[in-house]
């Protein structure tokens, strides 16, 4: 009989845990489903620039995948500069970044000419936020610090994905009138080198800008604006709004 009680209180302790992970499941799905953060306003924006040519570059690499991995809240991108294509290393020579384009050196260039905190210079890798503080790419504990001081950007970006359009609904009030950007990424990609300072390493990359496009100017506090998704589907999006300062106003990337 105390037998026969043990294996029945065994058998309920099994069919109420198997109920909580049921229950647990569901409630997981459900708020991935509803809990995406992408499509609304960030809080920051991370850019990093750097180079697969460039040998202290990887640590930075894994810092922004950190980011978009762990932060909803902030819109995490990676530029690719051009300057460190024709610098020859030694014997293994130089190496040509696939992803490397002049317009992001020279995007780079413009913050340092600009008044921003922490620590500026052109370089790699170096990572801005909101376009108003500059920091050593790899440096984990400056950049969370330098998220955290961030106040709540003024413009909200919200994305809707509408008839195979994305709807960017701008709301807010700048002080001045602004840029609207729209930026297409690649996902990922991972790169084998066979030149110049990461010879014989494979690079991964992250959040890689392929393009960089002023879509429209916001003077109003109210804006909406239309934007083609990639009909290649290579690439995602995202959107930011940023004054004749640098300042980045607001962002969000595309709803996938």
């Amino acid at each position: 009989m105390m037998k026969k009680m043990v294996e029945l209180s065994a058998n309920y302790r099994f069919k109420i845990l198997a109920i909580f992970t049921l229950f647990f499941v569901i409630g997981t799905a459900s708020a991935d489903e509803g809990g995406d953060a992408r499509g609304t306003p960030a809080r920051a924006v991370v850019e990093l620039y750097t180079s697969q040519g460039c040998y202290s570059c990887p640590p930075a690499d894994i810092l922004l995948k950190e980011l978009i991995d762990n932060r909803n809240d902030v819109v995490a991108l990676e530029f690719h500069v051009d300057y460190w294509d024709d610098l020859v290393y030694g014997s293994a020579g130089s190496w040509r970044d696939p992803f490397s384009n002049a317009d992001f050196t020279r995007r780079q260039r413009q913050y340092n000419s600009t008044p921003m905190g922490g620590r500026t210079g052109v370089y790699t890798p170096q990572m801005v936020v909101n376009g108003q503080h500059a920091l050593v790419g790899s440096n984990r504990d400056a950049l969370y610090m330098g998220i955290n001081k961030q106040s709540r950007l003024p413009v909200d970006v919200h994305i809707d994905k509408r008839d195979g359009a994305y709807i960017v609904s701008l709301d807010g009030t700048p002080t001045d009138s602004a840029d609207i950007w729209q930026i297409r990424f690649i996902p990922a990609a991972s790169t084998q080198v066979v030149r110049g300072e990461n010879n014989g390493k494979t690079m991964h990359n992250h959040h890689i800008v392929t393009e960089f496009k002023h879509i429209g100017r916001m003077q109003n506090d109210k804006l909406e604006v239309k934007i083609e998704p990639d009909s290649s589907n290579r690439t995602n999006c995202a959107v930011l709004v940023q004054n004749n300062t640098g300042h980045i106003l607001g962002a969000a990337y595309c709803p996938s």
